[in-house]
């Protein structure tokens, strides 16, 4: 480090109205639905003041944390109107539900009728997530090899890409939600085709951004490595490659956001385990609760992965630190 250069400063302590932000947020919005709920089941009110005593004692701890960790302090500068809106929204959709009666129950459910139904059927979410997971995975999996290899092939040859382009352009913008009814008499099993039908949604994204990425590798990076004595191999998988790396996690992405509407609607319709699985069978009961419960999960299940491969981007792409924007 230059010897002019002076350390950054550690962020200043959170001022109290910050610290104060959650745990007062927490109260007004318990206080709000012991107002409209006074005829809600106790057990109801019971696991939803739990709930809140748990933020404000996680807030308190963290308050105290942030004075002796500037990273925590940092984060929590920026997190804390997040996570304060989100308490104050659960009021809302008390007062909303609950309480005004705008939404017809037993479709809307309030906040706590949705918590009790996330911890009596525990067992059975956390079975389905986890298929749902294993499902996603295999399929996305699949589809990002076979996506990879294709756009490779039609990205570096032009034979190839004469011929794959208009099937790409043909198949690739139908939805894979489409093929269910082809896919459940070919395929032996629900599972086969329902990670079938994963992998040919995230297949066209990845496909078409790989091919975009590999063809539009500046020629001045191959003429430099051909005139080095660089063969084919060298220069698809040392040149092109790494310099569609940004298009490729494009690709992945959409194929991501795709795998997440394919598990839903394949889960739905054939398998029988899953969260799209859960859903039909508690809208099939009208357990509206448990509806809104799965969809808390899926929320926070397809957020986790979405957030993890945003993860394997920044360090793949550490070169582009400060100058990437999505």
């Amino acid at each position: 480090m230059n010897a002019n250069t002076a350390p950054t400063p550690d962020p200043p302590s959170l001022p109290w109205w910050m610290q104060l932000a959650v745990p007062g947020a927490s109260l007004i919005t318990f206080g709000t639905h012991l107002l409209i709920a006074q005829k809600a089941p106790p057990v109801e009110t019971r696991s939803y003041m739990l709930l809140f005593w748990e933020i404000i004692v996680v807030s308190i701890v963290l308050a105290i944390a942030q004075r002796f960790r500037p990273a925590l302090r940092k984060w929590m500068r920026h997190m804390w109107p997040i996570f304060t809106a989100a308490i104050l929204l659960l009021g809302v959709w008390d007062v909303i539900t609950v309480g005004l009666h705008l939404l017809p129950l037993p479709y809307f459910p309030g906040p706590a009728a949705v918590l009790r139904n996330l911890i009596s059927d525990r067992e059975l979410l956390f079975d389905s997530t986890w298929h749902s997971l294993v499902l996603l995975l295999s399929g996305y999996i699949l589809g990002v090899i076979v996506g990879l290899v294709s756009g490779v092939c039609i990205g570096w040859s032009s034979s190839v890409r004469y011929w794959g382009m208009p099937l790409l352009k043909v198949l690739g913008p139908i939805p894979a939600t489409a093929w269910i009814p082809i896919a459940m008499v070919v395929s032996p099993s629900a599972i086969m085709s329902s990670a079938g039908l994963i992998a040919l949604a995230v297949w066209f994204p990845v496909t078409m951004l790989t091919a975009s990425g590999i063809s539009n590798t500046r020629a001045s990076y191959l003429d430099v490595a051909r005139t080095l004595g660089a063969r084919r191999l060298y220069l698809i998988f040392r040149v092109a490659i790494p310099a569609a790396v940004p298009n490729i996690f494009i690709g992945l992405f959409m194929g991501l956001g795709a795998s997440f509407l394919t598990l839903v609607v394949a889960e739905s319709v054939g398998v029988k385990s899953g969260l799209g699985w859960y859903v039909s069978w508690a809208q099939g009961w009208a357990e509206y609760g448990k509806v809104f419960a799965a969809i808390i999960i899926m929320a926070a299940f397809f957020s986790t992965v979405m957030t993890l491969l945003f993860k394997l981007r920044d360090r793949v792409l550490v070169w582009q630190k400060g100058t990437i924007k999505w």
